[in-house]
Order: structure tokens, then C-alpha cells, then sequence
């Protein structure tokens, strides 16, 4: 091929890649019968820009399989190619390889190795590459800057960022962005001052981490300024500052400023349609999430998982379940999120089955390992009452956290397990976790379902004078339960009246105590005092009328039912349920709309009959 016709192909090449028609560009390299190395670096460009890291790398390798020599702009594509990947290893065979090729005192290799080794967080790799620059540029300070702030080393960043020669607007906005995802976002706001003060304008990057940090200061005010500077500033039309002001919106409950942004948006990008979806879910509006979600041009994992967690949140459990196996269906494949979410549904529906379908979806994905899913693996099978495979799942985690620790123990604490809940706390402790309310909730629970006062009292002393967490209602409700139940009605009394704010919970506790205990006076006095705080709830009501019942007190009993009847208090339905072979069955007080009652009720005929027959098998005792 002459000269002339190979610049002329090259070229082809690359108005086509920036045309977006990378796939003829390929063809037309691939056809070419001999390939310099600009024809290669074209290509090798034209999938960096195109955002296929993998394929640049794959032909890079290639490009020196072929013998073909490579030049700088060879190892910038190919080290921007492992930057994206994260891909540590291929970014540190590059760096070697543009070593023994002369390249390494190449400026643009140099900057393309502190950004690989920045984005791959080895920012000592990094200063060390920028270190041995004879003179850097620009691009070398904020690729280091930008090392450091994804690596969450902010005070080494404000040191570099302090002895930058020039700082221009990327420099900011990657300090800016850096504090706004940190534990102090108001930094964030003060860099913007002083940046505006010096005359830079923010562009889209800088309005996305203003409003993104206004979100995390959980300001409105802060938040309604910086949208108002957006409009100023030109840029309210970008998809990307609408879809942080659409997120922004969202968290703040702001549902009418979030749709008229959606709706005066020209384009939406799939990020704006999930971000709408995710909030009219969180809002408990299912039906208007759904039309969104069928209205969306195009959805991801992101959109699956939202309606998904949405169900699950709004206690639709068979719903959550139904579009978690339609999203499969749909090609999509689940991540850690999806798979723990799902589990949350399967926990709430307490059908084992469907919670092991789950589990063999999350060990078939390879996200067994993940903290997130084995805490709601933990979860899912405690509730489902397969207390065994809950704790086997626990043992097996290779990390865990918070949440780990507080799902067994309360695991535990439903099945009556209180000294393994309480032996719980020990190995939290050694593990350097520290507890919090709800670890102490579920431990004061385990001791009030197992009897255990004396560890129960000592549990409410250690949680407020060791780790320094104040009992709430719910804790001081355990408590009053716990001595209820194990008849210490006087100590319970005692320490009602201790407590300056009363609580409906507290009296609950002590009136079922006390019906438990035979104690009528009490139970008459703490059930007037349940009444006066909630009259118009048939609780007080009916625990009272049947303290009276049980006791023989019928006059009081029927005094009771009928000043419930006066104040149009209806007493809520029974309630229990079964699991026969993974269908859940729910039986209603009073209610005898089940289709199968009358196959129930034929059953209960037999059973009577057989029960009668004397020649059927008999439990006796034997002397």
C-alpha cells in the first residue's frame, strides 16, 4: 500500500470512529493489508474514546504481536484503556513495557501513568511517577489531585492542590467533587466561593457535586441557592446537573419541583427515568412508578432493582418476587442490590421457599460472599423460622458488619436462643464492632422471650454506662414486658414510674402482665390509663374485657364491650397462618372466604371420626 493511500485510509478511520460508526472504521482497518503505526493508534484511540477499554487493550497486544513499533500515543490509549478497567496488573506490565521502550521520560506517557495508577488507588505509584517528571504540566497535577481525592486522602489533596502552580477550573471541580462526597460536603460550598471569588464560572461537573453535596448537607436552603446559580449560569438544560437536581428533589420530598424538572427536561437520559421511578417507589405511589417504568425508552438493572425494592418496601412481597423473575426473563442479570432486596420480600412473605430460590440465584451469580446479600440471607431464613441456616450462613461470612450481628441476634432472639444472642455481643466486641440501639433492642427482646431478667436488667445498665446509648421507648417497652412476664409487676410499676413520658407501649406490656399474673387491679388501672392515651383503638378495650373474663369479672367485662361499642371501636380480626408446600395460607377471624374451607372443614370431619375410632392408633401413657 503507497504512503498517500494508507494516510488517506487512516483518515477514513478516524472520521468514521468520530462519526460513531466504529464498526466500519473496524472493518476498514481490518482491511487494510499493511498497517503503520498511526493506522493502529487511530484505532487504538477510536475505542478509547468510544468507551470499549477491553478491545483497546486486546489491541494494543495485538498492534505488538504484529511487530508493528509503538510509539507514546500507543501507551496513553492503551494506559487510558487499563485506568478504566481498573486493571492494576495490565497498568503496571504497560509501565514496564514503555520503560525498556524509551517511553517512560515521554510527558503524556508519564501523565497517562499517574492517572492508571490514581484511578487504579496507588497513589504512592502515582506522586512517585510525578515525582520523577522533569517538569510537569497541567494534566500531571490534576491527575495526581484526582488520585488522591478517589483514594479519600483529601489532606494530602489540599496540600497538592495548595503548591499547584496554576490552578484552573478541572482542579476545582476535582476538589470540589472530592469534598462532596466526603464526610464534610460543606467544604465543598466554601471551595466554590472562593473559586467564584477568583472569577472562575462553574461548568456542568461543578453545579453536579454543588448540588450533590447540598443533598448530603441535607440543606434545602443551600440546594434551592445553588439551582437558582444554575439558571444564572446557563446550564439547567444539561442532563446531567437535571438528573443531580432531580436526585436532590427526590431526597428531599419534593415531589412537585422534581416533576416539573423531569417534565421541562428536552432529553432524558436513562438515569433521569430511574431516579423518578426510585422516588414515586419511595413515596408509596406504585402505580405512577409502574407507568414510568413502562414508559421508559429503555431500562437497566438500575430500573429493575428500583421497582423490585419498591414492592419489597411498600410490603408487596409477591409483586417484588414477580418482577424480580421478569427481570430475568428480560436478560437482566441481578447484582448484590437486586439479590438483596428480593430476600427482604422473600422475609417479609415468610415462604422458605421461595427464600432458598433466591439463595440459589445469589450462589449461582457468584454474590453469595457479599455482605449485603449474606446479611439478608442471615435475615431472610431467621424469619422464615429455619434458625439453623440463618446461624450457618452467619458463621460462613468472611466479613461482618453492623447489620450481620444485629440480624442474628435478633434472629435469635424470635427463637428463644438468648444466650447465643448474648454470647453475640462478646464476639461484636472482639471484632471491634460497636453495637448500637437496635443490637440492644434485640438482646433485651432475647431475655424477655427466655425469662432471663437478671442478664435483661444487666443489659439496660451496661448498654447506657459502657457504650453510652440511652434507652429509647422501645428498649424501656422490652424492659417492662421482660418483668411483666416473669411476674415482677411491682418492679414494672416501679419503673413506669420513674419514666417521666409515658409511652402506649409500656402499658401495654404491664396489662398483659398483669392478665397473665391475675393481677385485676393493676391490670385496671394501667388498662385505663392505655384507654385515656389511645381511645379511639380497640387494644385497651380487648385486653381489658378479657382481664376481666378470665378473671369472672363479667359485669366490668361487659361494662367494657359496650363503651367500646359507644365509642365505634370495632375489634380487628384474628389472625394466623400457614406454609403448605411454599403457598402461604392466611386464615381470618370470622371470615370463611378461603376457597378450600370446605375441603378443610371435611378434613376436621375425618380427623374427628378417627380420633373416635377405637381402633385407631392411641397415645397413652405407660406406667
Amino acid at each position: 500500500m503507497c504512503r498517500l493511500h494508507l494516510i488517506s485510509t487512516t483518515s477514513r478511520i478516524v472520521f468514521l470512529a468520530r462519526s460513531g460508526l466504529l464498526s466500519a472504521a473496524q472493518q476498514l482497518f481490518d482491511q487494510m493489508p499493511d498497517k503503520d503505526t498511526v493506522a493502529w493508534n487511530a484505532m487504538l484511540a477510536a475505542y478509547s474514546r468510544a468507551g470499549l477499554p477491553s478491545q483497546a487493550l486486546f489491541l494494543f497486544y495485538t498492534m505488538r504481536a504484529s511487530y508493528t513499533p509503538t510509539d507514546p500515543f500507543s501507551f496513553t490509549s492503551a494506559l487510558a484503556a487499563a485506568a478504566d478497567l481498573r486493571h492494576l496488573r495490565a497498568g503496571e506490565k504497560l509501565h514496564s513495557l514503555a520503560l525498556r521502550s524509551g517511553f517512560g521520560i515521554s510527558l503524556p506517557v508519564s501523565n497517562s501513568l499517574i492517572n492508571m495508577y490514581g484511578r487504579c488507588f496507588r497513589p504512592l505509584d502515582a506522586n512517585k511517577v510525578f515525582e520523577e517528571i522533569d517538569e510537569g504540566n497541567e494534566v500531571s497535577w490534576c491527575s495526581l489531585l484526582h488520585g488522591l481525592v478517589m483514594s479519600d486522602l483529601l489532606e494530602e489533596a489540599c496540600k497538592v492542590f495548595e503548591d499547584m502552580p496554576i490552578r484552573n477550573l478541572i482542579a476545582w471541580n476535582i476538589m470540589i467533587m472530592g469534598f462532596a462526597s466526603s464526610d464534610c460536603p460543606e467544604m465543598s460550598i466554601c471551595l466554590f466561593r472562593k473559586m467564584a471569588m477568583l472569577g472562575f464560572k462553574g461548568d456542568v461537573l461543578t453545579f453536579t457535586s454543588l448540588i450533590n453535596s447540598c443533598a448530603e448537607l441535607s440543606e434545602p436552603f443551600f440546594g434551592q441557592m445553588i439551582h437558582s446559580m444554575i439558571i444564572q449560569n446557563g446550564w439547567a438544560s444539561t442532563v446531567e446537573v437535571s438528573n443531580s437536581l432531580l436526585s436532590y428533589y427526590s431526597k428531599f420530598s419534593c415531589h412537585i419541583d422534581a416533576s416539573r424538572i423531569f417534565k421541562s427536561m428536552e432529553t432524558r437520559s436513562l438515569v433521569s427515568w430511574n431516579t423518578m421511578i426510585d422516588a414515586r417507589m419511595k413515596l408509596g405511589n406504585i402505580e405512577e412508578a409502574l407507568k414510568l417504568f413502562q414508559a421508559a425508552p429503555e431500562t437497566n438493572i438500575v430500573s429493575w432493582t428500583s421497582i423490585v425494592a419498591g414492592f419489597a418496601r411498600n410490603g408487596y412481597g409477591e409483586e417484588a418476587l414477580y418482577y424480580f423473575v421478569n427481570m430475568q426473563r428480560n436478560l437482566h442479570l441481578p447484582d448484590q442490590f437486586t439479590l438483596g432486596t428480593v430476600l427482604h420480600a422473600c422475609a417479609t412473605l415468610t415462604v422458605l421457599g421461595n427464600g432458598l430460590m433466591v439463595h440459589g440465584c445469589t450462589i449461582c451469580h457468584g454474590f453469595e460472599p457479599f455482605v449485603y446479600v449474606s446479611n439478608g440471607l442471615v435475615n431472610m431464613y431467621a424469619k422464615c423460622g429455619d434458625i439453623k441456616s440463618s446461624s450457618k450462613v452467619f458463621d460462613e461470612m468472611k466479613a461482618k458488619d453492623l447489620v450481620s450481628y444485629n440480624a442474628m441476634i435478633f434472629g435469635f432472639a424470635v427463637h428463644g436462643w438468648a444466650q447465643k444472642a448474648l454470647n453475640l455481643l462478646e464476639d461484636m466486641i472482639v471484632s471491634s464492632v460497636l453495637p448500637d440501639k437496635l443490637t440492644f433492642l434485640g438482646l433485651l427482646m432475647a431475655c424477655c422471650h427466655s425469662g432471663l431478667v437478671e442478664q435483661g436488667m444487666d443489659v439496660l445498665s451496661y448498654m447506657e454506662s459502657v457504650h453510652g446509648v440511652s434507652p429509647d421507648a422501645d428498649h424501656l417497652t422490652c424492659v417492662v414486658d421482660m418483668l411483666s412476664r416473669a411476674g415482677c409487676l411491682r418492679q414494672a410499676t416501679i419503673l413506669l414510674d420513674v419514666i417521666e413520658e409515658k409511652h402506649v407501649g409500656y402499658c401495654e406490656a404491664l396489662l398483659s402482665g398483669s392478665a397473665v399474673h391475675g393481677d385485676v387491679r393493676l391490670g385496671r388501672k394501667v388498662g385505663e390509663q392505655l384507654i385515656g392515651m389511645e381511645p379511639e383503638k380497640d387494644v385497651g378495650y380487648v385486653m381489658l374485657s378479657n382481664l376481666y373474663c378470665f378473671n369472672g369479672w363479667w359485669k366490668d367485662a361487659e361494662k367494657m364491650r359496650k363503651a367500646m361499642g359507644e365509642q365505634g371501636v370495632k375489634k380487628a380480626p384474628g389472625c394466623s397462618w400457614i406454609e403448605v408446600r411454599d403457598v402461604l395460607m392466611v386464615f381470618l377471624s370470622g371470615v370463611a372466604s378461603l376457597s378450600r374451607m370446605v375441603d378443610l372443614h371435611n378434613m376436621l370431619t375425618v380427623l374427628q371420626s378417627e380420633m373416635r375410632n377405637p381402633s385407631s392408633i392411641s397415645f397413652g401413657l405407660r406406667s
